[in-house]
């Protein structure tokens, strides 16, 4: 299993999920051990907000991504390909992965004003 996880520094969680450039990529074992991170940056017409879904991407494979906040359509693009994505208030990346393994991820923080804005930014994208 390969679990992705939004990290503008590579220290913290962050968000948003589909402007994110910058990911943690860490391969869980069968025994469930869990490796040390690999970093990844995102070309900018990789980054999922800009990606037209129709072509091989760079995180393709992973089963699962962790971030702070998310859109709806961004959530919806993911569920096409396959890939569970979280969100957390869960700041440390490698504490993320290991409650999101155990079921026990910290639900993310509230945003309505994010919400409100991913909606409205939804309505107009051409990533339906």
């Amino acid at each position: 299993m390969r679990v992705a996880v939004a990290s503008s520094d590579y220290t913290k969680v962050s968000g948003h999920a589909g402007r994110a450039r910058k990911w943690l990529l860490f391969d869980v074992s069968e025994d469930g051990s869990v490796s040390a991170p690999s970093r990844v940056e995102l070309e900018s017409e990789m980054v999922f907000h800009y990606f037209e879904h129709d072509r091989p991407h760079p995180l393709d494979g992973i089963n699962a991504l962790i971030a702070h906040s998310a859109g709806e359509g961004f959530l919806k693009h993911m569920e096409k390909r396959g890939i569970a994505a979280v969100m957390t208030a869960e700041t440390d990346p490698a504490k993320a992965v290991a409650d999101y393994l155990a079921e026990s991820l910290s639900p993310p923080k509230p945003r309505p004003i994010g919400e409100l804005l991913c909606k409205a930014l939804d309505l107009f994208s051409k990533h339906k």
